[in-house]
């Protein structure tokens, strides 16, 4: 059973497998490359670091797109390639029914097909993930800015998570819809409609997040700068309204952290929301200025930037779960429903 399961998919590993070498020899020299290009600029900036940092992002800023979308990618293409014509295709042709007619039993049958297509779709997503977060790292080093869902979606671990959830949801659709092509439109669907929820409807809610008001009149300025040297920085400072109703609400930002809250309205030091003059609101007042000589202060709610992997790890555990589940699913569908 194993053999002719790698009978059957022999073609698209080795295909798979040669697009990882030749990805991986050019993020080798790109990596190579822009590790140089750090030391020589960010590494010796002296006093102008800033000018070196955004020079450095800039240059780089267009293939780091590109390479964090094809990791981020290429689980999706498992799972629409890979994942939902391993059964779907079978049953198409009805060559399922001459493998149970030779002992096989569909449990071990779907097990084989799941942990020896699976295998190889975990190897190449992981050896994918591993270059091009260690190719990133002088970007990320850089930007401080992992928690954004393309950097998070594209380093680490969890995109083994989100190939073994793409791979099983395309099997998943194959056994259910018993059509190839509509299976793969499925996948697509249930793939791209998961990534979209979760970053930005799930993930916010993995950890409590902390709370703390900041002093403005201690933000570093607008724009802030990306090291920060550890202190929060205005990100955004909104003007609404005239007169003495008049509001500025402030976006604050502090390097490796995920700012969940938004831009907030500021208060004074009761925690009276304070506007017009008094909240540096009036239009011929500098922002700013006035922060830098007043006792305003703003709430903001953000995730720690040491709770990095701790996300990392529960995301890995929710799609491997969901996963599982799938898995479970199937299992279930091919014994019960299946004639």
């Amino acid at each position: 059973m194993i053999w002719l399961t790698w009978r059957q998919c022999r073609v698209q590993a080795v295909v798979a497998l040669a697009a990882l070498a030749v990805v991986a020899a050019a993020l080798l020299i790109t990596g190579l490359q822009m590790r140089d290009t750090y030391d020589s600029t960010v590494g010796g900036c002296g006093s102008d670091c800033e000018a070196a940092r955004n020079a450095f992002v800039t240059q780089y800023d267009v293939l780091s797109y590109f390479v964090t979308s094809l990791v981020i990618a290429v689980p999706g293409l498992m799972g629409i390639f890979w994942g939902a014509p391993l059964i779907a295709r079978e049953l198409e042709t009805g060559t399922h029914r001459l493998i149970w007619n030779q002992s096989i039993s569909r449990t071990r049958w779907l097990a084989v097909k799941l942990a020896a297509v699976g295998s190889v779709v975990l190897a190449v997503t992981g050896l994918l993930s591993a270059l091009v977060t260690w190719w990133a790292s002088p970007l990320d080093q850089v930007n401080s800015d992992r928690f954004t869902p393309l950097v998070f979606d594209g380093r680490g671990i969890v995109p083994l998570a989100y190939a073994a959830f793409a791979f099983t949801a395309g099997a998943a659709a194959g056994l259910v819809i018993r059509r190839t092509v509509p299976a793969m439109a499925a996948t697509l669907v249930l793939f791209v409609a998961v990534q979209i929820l979760v970053p930005y409807v799930i993930r916010p809610h993995f950890m409590t997040p902390e709370r703390t008001e900041v002093a403005l009149s201690s933000l570093g300025g607008l724009p802030s700068d990306r090291d920060g040297g550890g202190e929060w920085s205005a990100q955004q400072v909104m003007l609404s309204g005239d007169g003495e109703m008049a509001q500025v609400t402030v976006g604050l930002m502090k390097a490796g952290t995920w700012v969940t809250s938004g831009a907030a309205p500021v208060r004074d030091a009761e925690g009276q929301e304070a506007r017009g003059a008094e909240g540096c609101a009036l239009r011929e007042i500098d922002p700013m200025g006035c922060f830098a000589a007043s006792d305003l202060r703003v709430e903001v709610a953000y995730q720690p930037a040491d709770r990095y992997w701790a996300f990392q790890w529960i995301e890995t555990g929710l799609f491997l779960a969901l996963a599982g589940l799938l898995a479970g699913f199937c299992a279930w569908w091919l014994r019960r429903r299946l004639t």
